[in-house]
């Protein structure tokens, strides 16, 4: 079934009322109700910004310039109006703070960059303005994007003048997980009606799951990461996160495509429309379960909504195959290994010369490295730069980043063995529902290890997404894992697409919100 930009038919997805307030819709009505004109796209805007004003305290955004938003807006009501309307025209989305914005302040969740100022757009938010996107601000992260529940941002929330965690809509004593965690509270919470993320070794997949909304990570490639502030250059990858399949797969219809001139890592493979399959039966497809993802690491609170949307699939036709992953648990030892290295090599740039925060007291070059570097980054950066320093170090590095690398290929190599007797993967996004905020503040590793499900899809540069499931353990979202072979998002936003027409967990909304 081709993609359009008509809602669902699902009776759990009706279509609201031209009097329904905005902020129920999804992206998909949000822009067919722009383009018959139910509402401008400065209304739409207003409404949106109204929302965050009242709910600054969630903490989701870091910066926000209503003046520039507006004017997004009014363009795209001209565009409408003389019929040069793009796909996405007047629809209001947020990025994360790690994709550098002409119009709004990037600093990455960093003291290190705070005010600065770029003078270009990142590639995806420059596709998705071309595509009539409104930007409406921009979203909290982990500094840098180093973690699994944006404890570690380093500057004020906007609204709010405090340097503060993002909070989980769902229970605001509660991590939204990291590092994309503002994009889906703010998601989450109808802030906005869709944000982008980035992927790393979960951070799209894993917030999406703690917050309950959808989110995709593409094939590693698919999208540029020109403009994208960089903390391990061969795993970063952009995707859009939303509500639904649906909307996902129009928003990364949008920002997906090569961009060779700019991004020597994109891949060389045209734009395409990834909802064309969205409706298509599910009979035949087959589904691997991965033993190691449902073992003792899983609590039983996130085991059982999985079953049963395992069963839901059975129901609409798929068929269920047990595969195995026998290296799930070395991605962890892998990943921390490779990701700390690139960083290290990354955020050498960061040293107060050129830009950056500059430290005002020191007394030679040397000093003003040292001051500058330790006042700009957080812990959580500095412990990562510190481990990438060590293993790339002389006499470490064949013991520990060859080998590294070495694991990456065979975990990249059992996932081919896996898709050999499967189409699809399905498990956890992670082992437990969102813990408390201060759960983890005095163990680290406690966050490295709620990576476990997530990170060797990164690894291995697979596609993965997590979609609402049920929920677990004090009423909070669970999500379900759905990761295929390279370049199979089409499929994958399909099969969340077909479950999602059978169950209304992505329709769900916190109280209060």
């Amino acid at each position: 079934m081709s993609s359009t930009l008509t809602p669902s038919a699902s009776p759990l997805s009706p279509l609201p009322t031209p009097g329904s307030a905005l902020h129920e819709r999804s992206v998909a009505q949000l822009a067919d109700g722009l383009r018959r004109r139910e509402f401008s796209a400065v209304e739409a805007a207003r409404h949106f910004l109204d929302r965050i004003d009242a709910h600054a305290s969630l903490g989701a955004f870091l910066a926000l310039d209503a003046d520039a938003t507006l004017a997004q807006a009014r363009a795209a009501d001209a565009r409408i109006a003389d019929g040069t309307a793009g796909p996405l025209e007047g629809v209001p989305i947020a990025h994360k703070d790690v994709f550098v914005t002409r119009d709004f302040p990037t600093t990455a969740g960093s003291r290190m960059l705070a005010g600065y100022r770029s003078p270009f757009d990142a590639t995806v938010v420059e596709k998705l303005a071309q595509a009539g996107a409104v930007t409406l601000g921009k979203l909290s992260c982990d500094e840098f994007a180093m973690g699994s529940a944006n404890g570690s941002v380093a500057v004020p929330a906007a609204g709010t003048g405090a340097v503060t965690p993002v909070q989980n809509p769902w229970d605001t004593a509660r991590v939204p997980g990291g590092s994309s965690g503002g994009s889906a509270a703010a998601v989450a919470a109808r802030l906005a009606p869709a944000a982008t993320g980035t992927d790393t070794g979960g951070s799209i997949r894993q917030p999406a799951s703690f917050c309950g909304i959808t989110g995709i990570k593409p094939t590693y490639g698919r999208a540029s990461r020109h403009g994208m502030v960089a903390y391990a250059s061969s795993l970063d990858q952009a995707g859009p996160m939303a509500r639904s399949a649906e909307d996902c797969a129009l928003l990364l219809s949008a920002l997906a495509g090569p961009d060779p001139d700019r991004d020597s890592t994109s891949l060389d493979r045209p734009a395409e429309d990834f909802g064309r399959d969205l409706g298509a039966s599910l009979a035949g497809l087959r589904i691997g379960v991965p033993a190691e993802f449902f073992g003792d690491d899983l609590a039983d609170d996130v085991r059982a909504p999985l079953q049963e949307a395992l069963r839901t699939y059975e129901r609409l036709g798929a068929t269920l195959v047990e595969v195995r992953l026998p290296l799930t648990k070395l991605a962890i030892p892998t990943y921390y290994v490779i990701a700390p290295a690139e960083a290290s090599s990354n955020l050498s740039r960061y040293d107060g010369v050129k830009f950056g925060h500059r430290a005002q007291d020191f007394a030679d070059l040397e000093s003003m490295y040292r001051r500058s570097r330790t006042e700009g980054f957080g812990d959580e950066v500095r412990r990562r730069i510190l481990i990438g320093t060590y293993v790339l170090s002389h006499g470490y590095y064949d013991a520990y980043y060859l080998q590294a690398q070495k694991l990456r290929r065979m975990i990249a190599d059992d996932f081919q063995k896996a898709f050999a007797a499967c189409d699809l993967i399905a498990g956890p996004v992670a082992p437990t529902v969102a813990w408390r905020q201060d759960e983890h503040a005095r163990d680290p590793l406690a966050d490295y290890l709620a990576d476990i499900f997530t990170l060797p899809a990164s690894l291995a540069g697979l596609p993965g997404m997590s979609l609402p499931a049920g929920t677990g353990a004090h009423g909070m979202p669970v999500g379900l894992q759905l990761i295929g072979n390279y370049f199979a998002e089409a499929r994958l936003l399909n099969a969340a697409h077909r479950f999602q027409q059978e169950t209304d967990f992505h329709l769900r909304t916190p109280h209060g919100f």
